[in-house]
């Protein structure tokens, strides 16, 4: 089992090394806008780039985590087959979807509150949807073929050149949030243009008609539980510019983006996730695996929550030239809601490990049931606390859709592929960071939280973690021997 979890380890610390340089690279541009721009502009690109998350799923239809699925077990003689058939399908649907779009420009800018005077960002946001659709599957083949350096090599291009035309563009051409899609254009077509050795490798001028039906049985039950899962993430942002206005969207959105902190672990975690449970699932011992899996991401992910809660603010207004901090001063007012944040996608990696038992049954037909359930506590959660508390009400509903959506994939995952958690530790962890949240917020809002109170929250959450026998020597001999043993 200690080989295993050292693969997981391994291809997370790869995707995690370049994500976190990527993340942080991609992190400049939020001191950058919020310094730059104003909380209107910041709300305008942010509406726009709501609608473009969904766009995303829409136009892939989940053939990538079809193709995942029937590649990871197809013979080796079919692997270009399988390649191939997603490639060209979702080429083929990705130019008929885009010309769709154009064409129903007024109707659809209207509809996603585009201010006119920015209605021909409209046209950069087609483009980047073609181009970063088509590179969703060579981006999946090399997951899959555990190529996790050229990934992130890829991703990094993608991001560094993305970063440098935002600098170049706002501060010398003034372009202003007009350069943020250009940017986001040419970065996309970069990262294209780096994957083409992976698909002419690995591709045929041929559509596989039995790799396509079984694609797109796997695939079509999976689309509406992806498209759920981004109406959690992004259905915020259009409630509150439709409940608020464009600069609360601005406020919200910048100090939402220092959650970055957990979706790191989050996301890193998640791209090596899924390929290693689909290739280990026939180990003897794969749900043993599995389990301390689950136990060891959910301990980890309560120290980054616990740390980075505490910090933020601090860690915000930090000034990096006169009058500039990390977060613009006219946005600081939402820092408050960092710590809800966090806690949202620390549930959402939780649901991210429930998915193990799902796809190894194939049974992606329940993902709709459950993401579908966290899109409607997510909405109706956002229009009923945004009038009362503002973003922070935004903020809960994020929360509360991510613990619904885990909740429901851990009842079907376990009624499909049963595996005995360690329950008594991840009880233990969770009601440990909710009590620490609950004084966290009545400290903040009582009298203040100082350094001293910080500090005192932050040796009682990793006391009690000993105390309460959920870290002992004995674990932390074994943690130590699975990252420093060598092969």
């Amino acid at each position: 089992m200690i080989d295993k979890i050292k693969e997981l380890t391994k291809d997370t610390a790869i995707y995690g090394l370049s994500t976190i340089v990527g993340r942080f690279l991609n992190f400049l541009l939020v001191p950058f806008y919020t310094n730059f721009f104003s909380p209107y502009d910041v709300g305008v690109y942010s509406n726009i780039y709501a609608y473009l998350a969904f766009l995303n799923i829409l136009f892939i239809y989940g053939m990538d985590a079809a193709y995942m699925k029937y590649s990871s077990i197809s013979p080796e003689d079919d692997k270009k087959k399988t390649f191939s058939t997603a490639l060209i399908f979702v080429f083929i649907s990705t130019v008929l979807f885009s010309i769709f779009l154009w064409i129903v420009y007024r109707p659809f800018s209207g509809l996603m509150e585009i201010p006119s005077e920015f209605g021909y960002l409209y046209n950069y946001m087609i483009f980047i949807l073609l181009l970063d659709t088509i590179a969703v599957v060579p981006f999946a083949s090399l997951r899959l073929k555990r190529k996790s350096m050229k990934f992130s090599l890829i991703k990094l291009g993608n991001i560094i050149l993305n970063l440098s035309l935002n600098f170049i563009l706002v501060l010398k051409f003034k372009m202003g949030i007009e350069a943020i899609l250009i940017a986001n254009l040419a970065a996309s077509a970069l990262s294209l243009l780096l994957l083409m050795p992976e698909i002419l490798a690995n591709f045929l001028m041929k559509i596989d008609n039995h790799y396509l039906r079984l694609m797109l049985k796997f695939a079509i039950p999976y689309l509406p539980a992806s498209l759920a899962a981004t109406i959690v993430q992004v259905i915020d942002r259009p409630v509150v510019l439709a409940l608020t206005n464009q600069e609360t969207l601005g406020i919200y959105q910048a100090n939402y983006k220092l959650g970055i902190f957990m979706m790191l672990i989050v996301q890193m975690f998640q791209f090596a996730w899924q390929p290693f449970f689909l290739n280990n699932s026939k180990e003897k011992n794969a749900k043993e695996i599995f389990s301390k899996v689950l136990t060891l991401f959910i301990i980890a992910a309560s120290f980054v929550w616990i740390i980075v809660s505490l910090f933020v603010d601090d860690f915000a207004r930090i000034e990096f030239a006169a009058g500039k901090s990390i977060i613009g001063k006219e946005f600081l007012s939402g820092i408050i809601i960092v710590p809800v944040i966090l806690l949202a996608y620390m549930f959402n990696g939780i649901y991210y490990n429930f998915q193990a038992g799902i796809y190894i049954e194939e049974k992606t037909k329940y993902f709709p049931y459950v993401t579908g359930a966290g899109a409607v506590v997510n909405v109706v959660v956002n229009i009923l606390l945004i009038p009362v508390l503002g973003i922070m009400g935004a903020a809960l509903a994020t929360l509360a859709s991510y613990m619904i959506m885990a909740g429901g994939l851990f009842y079907f995952s376990q009624k499909f592929y049963k595996i005995k958690y360690e329950y008594d530790k991840i009880i233990k962890v969770l009601v440990l960071v909710f009590s620490v949240c609950a004084v966290y917020y009545l400290i903040h809002f009582q009298i203040g939280l100082n350094i001293l109170y910080k500090i005192i929250l932050l040796l009682v959450f990793i006391t009690s973690l000993f105390v309460l026998r959920v870290i002992d020597k004995s674990e932390l001999s074994k943690v130590a021997a699975l990252l420093l043993k060598r092969n």
